[in-house]
This record gives structure tokens, C-alpha cells and sequence, in this order.
């Protein structure tokens, strides 16, 4: 199934797609109160997305509107939780031109991030005042069906109630400034993160998942114009199973959580520029950045001018990271390393 976040004019709903049309989950499942969203659905009951299956299978008859006149928005509206991983080994060495510590290949790293700026596709956001160096990053997340903690990697795939894409918009050069300190990434990540356009079950994704990675094709254009296409996100150097067993270590996850596996190879600027991408720049306020992940969607977001400009903000970056040259690994490809 695919569920997604549609609004309507009492505001949000939990809808399941099927056909053309959105039916509203609500209604499909008789209850009494509207569900605003696709974790208000999760939290129902640990087996509710099979009753919701044989509820869509039997009925013939569905409180429904057209997908094509749906607005939807991002499937989760504010998770409990963005932690956000880096399992790829192309995008941590930068393609080869940097070598990473120890620790990357010893367990998953990840980062939280910020719940309460979560876009779903179609959105726009002001570009961040400060920042010079925005970014996009191409990502795949999966979505938390069930409550746990300390849950082993084997078990993992139970916990996991779907997959969505999800764009990591980055300041580059914020981050870099904090992240000299031994702190972060957080400035840097806080303006906007995009999530849809619909979580896809896991058992739809079933065919592309194989040793606890989704192998599944990853393109993101840029003003129509593709900057990486046909990136491989079943090359990870951790496994979705990994994450989860890291995430839920002495902690809990919970229905709704989001757990983003970090950019594929290739999906970032940084990675077009030295790919060679003739087009390849950060990005600019009227931008329009398109992800297309196979069984998963096209995500779309789009960049405003910045809302409120002040020239004189005193926190402002004093000196600009180094653009990559361009081309320089225009003739780098990446080499699965199973983890052992």
C-alpha cells in the first residue's frame, strides 16, 4: 500500500491510495475520529496496516478524492524523532577523495535532526538567509511501525513500516563553520528537511530488498536537468537492519520515527561537481529540486527567496568551505565493500 498525509478543508488526513483516487483511511476503517496523519494510523494497534489491507481489499464502496487534487503533505506531519545516518561509503570519502575514521566502519553514525520543519513534496522554503552553500541530499528513509528498544538487526525489518524519500536540504557552509567546533551537524540542518510523497509498506518494497538493503534506482534533477541518475542505494555499507539496532540501543523508537539512511552515491552537489555536471551549483531561491527513487515516488521541493534578509546577522559564516573541482572524479566508481 501507499499511505500519505492529504488535506482536506477540516484539515489533514490519513489516506491509502488506490487507483487514481486517495480513500480516506478513516472512514475505510470506521472509526470515529479522523486520523491526521499516517503515525496517527501506526499508533493505532502494532497490526493495523494488514486490518487496513483487508479493509481496502472488501470495500466497494470509499470516501475518496482524485490523487491529481490532492495536496499532499509530508506523510508523517512531525515525528517523534529524524535521526538521520550516512551508511554510503561514496558520499562519507566524497567519492574517494577523503578517507573516513575508523568508527564509520565500525557502526552507523547518525545525527537528529529537526521535526518541526518537515516538508512534504511540492513545498517550498525560504532559502536559509545566511547560507551560501545550500544543498540538497538524495535519501530513502524508512518509517517506524512499532514501539522498541534495543532491538537486533535480525528483527529489524518487523519495526519497519514503510519507505519514503527524503531530501536532507544542507547548508554547507554552516555546517562546516559549526562542525569545526566537535559539535553538530545542527545549524546546518535545521531549516528544512522534505518526506513523501507517500510511505510505501514494506511488503510492497519487499522486491527490491535483499540482505537488509533496498536496492532500488535514486536520480534527483535540478531544474529538469539530471545532476546524478541511477544511483544504486543497494550498495550501502550498513544495513537498514544496522541502523535500527543502533537507533534502538539503550533507547526506544516509536511509530512515526523517521530514520533517513543518508545521501546515495552521487546525491549531493558536491558529488555532481566532481561527477563533472556542467549545470552543477548550489542552489538558489526559484530552484526546483526533483527526487525520483524507483518504487518509492518523485519528490519535488522548491526554494523562496529568503523571508526575513538582514546583511548584518552576527552570526554569519566567516569563511566559505572550498567548491570541489570539478570533474575530479569524473571517472570514479564506487566498489561494493560488504561489511563484514
Amino acid at each position: 500500500m501507499k499511505l500519505l498525509t492529504y488535506g482536506q478543508a477540516q484539515g489533514t488526513r490519513c489516506g491509502v491510495i488506490k487507483g487514481d483516487s486517495v480513500v480516506d483511511v478513516s472512514s475505510l476503517l470506521k472509526l470515529d475520529n479522523p486520523l491526521k496523519d499516517v503515525q496517527a494510523l501506526l499508533e493505532l494497534d502494532e497490526n493495523i496496516l494488514a486490518k487496513l489491507q483487508s479493509a481496502l481489499d472488501e470495500s466497494t464502496t470509499h470516501n475518496s478524492i482524485l490523487l491529481s487534487e490532492a495536496k499532499l503533505f509530508s506523510p508523517i506531519l512531525q515525528p517523534p524523532t529524524i535521526r538521520d545516518f550516512m551508511i554510503f561509503e561514496e558520499h562519507a570519502t566524497a567519492q574517494g577523495t577523503r578517507e573516513r575514521q575508523e568508527a564509520w566502519y565500525r557502526m552507523p553514525i547518525f545525527y537528529f535532526s529537526n521535526t518541526l520543519c518537515v516538508l512534504g513534496t511540492e513545498d517550498s522554503f525560504p532559502h536559509p538567509d545566511t547560507c551560501e552553500r545550500l544543498d540538497y541530499e538524495l535519501e530513502i528513509a524508512c518509517i517506524i511501525g512499532k514501539e522498541g528498544r534495543n532491538v537486533p538487526a535480525s528483527a529489524a525489518m518487523d519495526y519497519i513500516a514503510g519507505f519514503c524519500i527524503f531530501n536532507d536540504w544542507s547548508c554547507r557552509d554552516i555546517q562546516a563553520d559549526e562542525s569545526s567546533v566537535g559539535l553538530g551537524p545542527a545549524k546546518g540542518k535545521d531549516s528544512a528537511s522534505s518526506l513523501g510523497p507517500w510511505m510505501v509498506t514494506t511488503d510492497e518494497m519487499a522486491p527490491f530488498l535483499k540482505e537488509g538493503r533496498l536496492h532500488v534506482k535514486c536520480s534527483a534533477k535540478v531544474n529538469g536537468d539530471y545532476w546524478v541518475k541511477d544511483s544504486n542505494a543497494g550498495v550501502s555499507y550498513h544495513t537498514w537492519g544496522d541502523m535500527i539496532e543502533r537507533a534502538s540501543k539503550d533507547s526506544r523508537i516509536a511509530p512515526g520515527d523517521v530514520l533517513g539512511c543518508g545521501t546515495v552515491g552521487g546525491g549531493s552537489i558536491g558529488e555532481a561537481i566532481r561527477k563533472g555536471f556542467p549545470q552543477a551549483r548550489f542552489l538558489l531561491p526559484g530552484d526546483v529540486v526533483e527526487m525520483e527513487v524507483e518504487g518509492l515516488g518523485n519528490l519535488v521541493g522548491r526554494i523562496d527567496p529568503p523571508e526575513n534578509p538582514n546583511p548584518n546577522y552576527r552570526y554569519k559564516v566567516t569563511s566559505l568551505p572550498p567548491i570541489p573541482e570539478r570533474g575530479i572524479a569524473k571517472d570514479y566508481k564506487y566498489e561494493f565493500k560488504n561489511r563484514a
